[in-house]
């Protein structure tokens, strides 16, 4: 008995199955036996179709800043009505949408005008909704690859304005009128819509808004019809945390080594224009880097690239100051003298314009003492010479000191033997080679702290002109912000 009660069953389910194929074969014979997919769905020629759009957003993929191009993946909503597709639901077993291939109705042909990849379509064609009423509807998904004009000014804290630009591919503005879509509470979504749990979120990139405008031009006739098309302006801000770890924290890091050549000695300056020269290299290694990122334009220089463009300029300022510096420190009086108004300028001057105190200057002695054995060997001569005891001599010498020397002593060398005449030559000589190396010293002293000096200054100058060009240039991404629009965005918080 159950037996026979559960076969029942499966036979009416069988039964009401096929009754309900039945009536969408019915319904689809009804409407689609005489339809025609060629032609407009409007009772008369001058009539209008109106095209509701709507563009959800389920993924930014990438914005290839090298191509120009921006990748997305969207959900194209598309809704018409067509009278030809009428029916009652009564009349068909209930049947409130009928599902059937896009191919077998008429379909308005919207496409991505800026595409870059020649795929104007869609990527999958999928069925077609026809509600009893008349009303269709097609939601095709699609990736497209459009054009996007970068711009590289403030990279890597910049925004780009990439637009999405849908139009019919054969009808003109008289024949199809593009209208937003509306939700459920009857608000316009004039904006391409995001669904924030499809939504997958890029790393690179966050949108602020993305607007829609419907605009209506003239094709090229000015008494044409014209063309409508659907402009959504998807701006989007780089989110820049990858490149300040990567790029621009490095870049300053080395570029700063360049102000510790500054700290060697001023004989120093092949040490320092090493220094100089590697840092060099390292930012071209960086420069190298960012051509590699943005697009070859001559629009204009990335902030970036301005930054490291600065830094080369600073890194080659401060090579040649070491040279110039290293050339002042190595002088020598025989091939340069000393003026006093330099030495005022970079000994006095400058010093206390920086607040530091002038560099120590060796003192200078009037007459520097004649040696013990000198002045034994001269007593000694000329007591040979003269025939005088000591005692006299000693105080002739003592008059000598005190301004009372007589031009006897000299007289007597005159006379004296070849041997101690030449002896006293010699000593002679020593005397005044000694006094020309402690004045010889005493310039090459004096240059040594003149090329300090102007190393100080230098340094000085090169650590504001990198801290306020950095800061100037840097500054500049603080005040590119995505403009307020009036428009509300995309993803509510």
């Amino acid at each position: 008995m159950a037996g026979a009660s559960l076969g029942v069953l499966l036979l009416l389910g069988l039964l009401g199955s096929s009754v309900g194929k039945n009536e969408e074969l019915r319904l689809y014979h009804h409407l689609f036996d005489n339809y025609d997919s060629g032609s407009r769905p409007v009772r008369e020629p001058e009539d209008t179709v109106t095209i509701s759009l709507k563009v959800t957003l389920t993924n930014l993929i990438s914005l290839n800043e090298k191509e120009e191009t921006l990748t997305t993946s969207v959900w194209i909503g598309i809704d018409w009505q067509d009278y030809r597709l009428n029916y009652s639901k009564d009349d068909f077993g209930g049947i409130e949408i009928l599902r059937v291939p896009s191919e077998l109705v008429w379909l308005p042909e919207i496409v991505l005008e800026n595409n870059i990849d020649g795929q104007f379509g869609v990527a999958y064609d999928a069925n077609v909704l026809i509600y009893e009423d008349g009303s269709v509807t097609w939601l095709p998904p699609a990736i497209y690859r459009s054009v996007c004009a970068v711009e590289v000014t403030y990279f890597p804290f910049d925004w780009q304005n990439c637009s999405l630009i849908f139009r019919s591919q054969t009808y003109n503005a008289e024949e199809v009128e593009f209208t937003f879509a509306v939700d459920d509470n009857g608000e316009t979504i004039n904006k391409i819509d995001i669904d924030t749990e499809a939504y997958t979120e890029n790393g690179e990139w966050a949108i602020d808004f993305c607007p829609g405008v419907i605009r209506r031009h003239n094709s090229g006739a000015t008494d044409g019809p014209g063309e409508t098309d659907v402009i959504y302006s998807l701006i989007i801000r780089r989110k820049p945390l990858f490149y300040v770890i990567n790029i621009i924290v490095p870049c300053v890091l080395i570029s700063g080594l360049v102000l510790l050549a500054y700290f060697l000695p001023a004989q120093a300056g092949g040490q320092k224009c090493t220094v100089s020269i590697n840092v060099l290299l390292a930012q071209t290694v960086f420069l190298f880097l960012i051509a590699q990122k943005i697009p070859e334009t001559s629009l204009s220089v990335p902030l970036l690239g301005r930054f490291l463009i600065f830094v080369m300029v600073v890194a080659t300022l401060i090579v040649m100051n070491c040279v110039i510096v290293l050339n002042v420190s190595l002088r020598t009086p025989t091939t340069h003298a000393v003026s006093p108004r330099l030495r005022h300028v970079l000994l006095e001057l400058l010093p206390r314009l920086l607040g530091s105190p002038p560099p120590p200057e060796a003192p200078r002695a009037a007459s520097p003492p004649r040696r013990a054995s000198s002045v034994g060997l001269l007593l000694r001569a000329e007591e040979l010479i003269l025939k005088k005891p000591r005692s006299e001599l000693v105080f002739e010498g003592q008059r000598h000191r005190h301004g009372t020397w007589t031009a006897a002593f000299c007289q007597s060398l005159g006379a004296a033997a070849p041997e101690v005449r030449c002896c006293v030559d010699a000593v002679n000589f020593v005397a005044e080679s000694t006094r020309d190396q402690e004045a010889t010293g005493e310039e090459v002293s004096d240059w040594v702290r003149m090329g300090n000096a102007l190393d100080n200054v230098c340094f000085w100058a090169a650590l504001v002109l990198f801290s306020v060009g950095s800061s100037l240039i840097f500054l500049g991404a603080y005040f590119n912000r995505v403009p307020d629009l009036p428009y509300p965005p995309c993803i509510q918080p």
